[in-house]
């Protein structure tokens, strides 16, 4: 079992920068790959970025790719999501999951919401002016 919280979250400008946290409570965090999803009001939950347990690799999807980066601490069993030059279009309630499986078949698994067993409750982002 795993929990995850979130935090970060808030108010910012166009343009402006925040940093998500993600802390797992697991023993062992790292056996766990971990990803980022957003849902606006009346949307879908949408897969944002992905890293594999051994941070070797990470994806983002095409709405982020160059102003997101999502990075991991084992250490101290967070992960994180870098997040700037933000657009009104990135506001959203951020969730982070987890899960022990190895997945396989690229952005389109690794950024599916079916794909993780664990999710936390949500931070709240919202861009404007």
């Amino acid at each position: 079992q795993v929990q995850l919280v979130e935090s970060g979250g808030g108010l910012v400008q166009p343009g402006g920068s925040l940093r998500l946290s993600c802390a797992a409570s697991a023993v062992t965090f790292d056996y766990y790959a971990i990803a980022w999803f957003r849902q606006a009001p009346g949307k879908g939950r949408d897969g944002v970025s992905y890293i594999t347990r051994d941070r070797n690799d990470t994806y983002y999807a095409d709405s982020v790719k160059g102003r997101f980066t999502i990075s991991r601490d084992n250490a101290k069993n967070t992960v994180y999501l870098q997040m700037n030059s933000l657009k009104p279009e990135d506001t959203a309630v951020y969730f982070c999951a987890a899960t022990i499986r190895a997945l396989f078949g690229g952005t389109a698994t690794y950024l599916h919401p079916r794909s993780y067993t664990y999710w936390g409750q949500g931070t709240q982002v919202t861009v404007s002016s």
